[in-house]
């Protein structure tokens, strides 16, 4: 095994490791769920992190972050990345992330070369023939723009296949074929039938392109298989089309008859917003059980609402102590106004004093506030997200995953560069 495919500091879930926080204490039971077939064993899914641990370890490294002005954000993005794989545990084994974070910088310095390149010569080249055509800049920025989409989509694709390489389950890895510009242009593709039918083609779109990245995924020997059909996915975005045409109409009658029936539109962009959860949640489900890999099956059972109400309660609080540290901000900035004045101090010297000590504050509470932000974001939004998907999977396994054989390492070593490089690789 290369050095760069060992988990760093021994792994998250041996102890002695730097991120030890697994502990056999902390273990919650798990119970395999047996299936009607005979010979067929229901491996449980599970999640046996703590949110205290995932607070801390989301707080230090954001301070660290901060302190090093973002370079320690790929060891950041490693930490937590084996925090969470650890944490999860399927049939009582834990997932193991074995990325680099000198992979991820080297693979953003390679990205960001080849993005100055394109922002340096080809908008260059744009701007030159917008005005030489239209004596304005607006089409060069349009085509600059359109031109960034599809590498957005490339980026996708091409983080998608770090992570899974430097994925690990029961020591065997987990990997993804080439193949992110046919990615892109699908996502072009679907994207653009998705905005010019108003929405009614999405699960058309979510289907293909999560049957694109499946059937090009393999776990060590064993390629995934998307079955299924996008019409399937047709009853989960009813939630989101209802709202939309309901909405509509209230808005209209409100303006013509009504006004009172505005409150229906406020009241269907709740709703509107509880269907695009509630499509996320469904599309998930569906979509995973008609996934195979060999004679393995999977069985997903998430709750809508449950994820609904994660989403609010953990905004609400993350959003809550955040508001803490900016009320915290004025209310000192008006007690320092209030002291000046006792004191008699003039005008032009509170001027003087309150302008470098309102910059420094104001920097101050602004990195307070993205700090809380993350790691409250982290304990009370992604960890429960990441429980729950976790306790509510199950992969049967007729006897195949013991069969199965290690597949050789992607060495892939640009990493997740040009998503760092367009902020589209941010997320664990």
């Amino acid at each position: 095994m290369s050095s760069s495919d060992r988990p760093i500091n021994g792994g998250p879930w041996q102890q002695g490791g730097a991120d030890s926080h697994l502990r056999d204490t902390d273990v919650i039971p798990t119970q395999n769920r047996q299936q009607d077939l005979p010979d067929v064993e229901g491996l449980q899914g599970d999640f046996i992190g703590r949110r205290g641990r995932i607070f801390g370890l989301a707080l230090k490294t954001s301070i660290f972050t901060v302190l090093t002005l973002g370079i320690y954000r790929f060891w950041m993005k490693t930490r937590m990345r084996r925090w969470y794989w650890s944490a999860v545990r399927v049939g009582g084994v834990p997932g193991e992330y074995v990325g680099d974070p000198f992979e991820k910088l080297l693979g953003f310095l390679i990205a960001v070369v080849i993005l100055a390149f394109y922002i340096g010569i080809v908008n260059l080249l744009l701007m030159f023939l917008s005005y030489s055509f239209f004596q304005d800049n607006f089409a060069a920025y349009l085509l600059s723009f359109v031109g960034v989409v599809p590498l957005w989509f490339y980026a996708t694709y091409r983080a998608r296949r770090y992570v899974l390489a430097r994925t690990r389950w029961r020591g065997i890895r987990f990997g993804l074929e080439p193949g992110a510009w046919g990615y892109a242009w699908r996502a072009l593709v679907h994207w653009g039938l998705t905005l010019v039918t108003a929405g009614i083609l999405w699960p058309r779109m979510t289907f293909w392109l999560e049957k694109y990245k499946t059937d090009r995924t393999w776990y060590g020997d064993v390629r995934l298989e998307q079955e299924g059909r996008w019409q399937m996915l047709f009853p989960a975005v009813r939630h989101v089309l209802l709202p939309t045409i309901v909405g509509g109409i209230c808005a209209i009658a409100g303006a013509y008859a009504n006004p009172a029936l505005f409150l229906g539109t406020a009241a269907c962009g709740v709703w509107f917003a509880f269907g695009i959860v509630y499509y996320r949640v469904k599309s998930w489900e569906i979509l995973t059980n008609a996934k195979r890999a060999g004679d393995i099956v999977f069985r997903a059972q998430p709750r809508p609402w449950r994820v609904f109400w994660i989403y609010v309660g953990g905004y609400f609080l993350s959003g809550f102590a955040a508001s803490l540290f900016l009320g915290g901000f004025f209310l000192a900035a008006a007690i320092a106004a209030g002291i000046f004045s006792e004191i008699g101090a003039s005008v032009e010297a509170l001027a003087k004093i309150g302008e470098g000590a309102f910059a420094v504050a104001g920097v101050a509470t602004y990195f307070a506030i993205f700090l809380i932000w993350t790691a409250m974001a982290h304990a009370f939004i992604t960890m429960p997200l990441w429980k729950h998907y976790a306790e509510t999977l199950t992969v049967i396994d007729p006897g195949q995953i013991g069969a199965i054989s290690q597949r050789p390492r992607d060495e892939f070593e640009e990493a997740e560069g040009f998503a760092e490089a367009l902020d589209v690789g941010a997320a664990i």
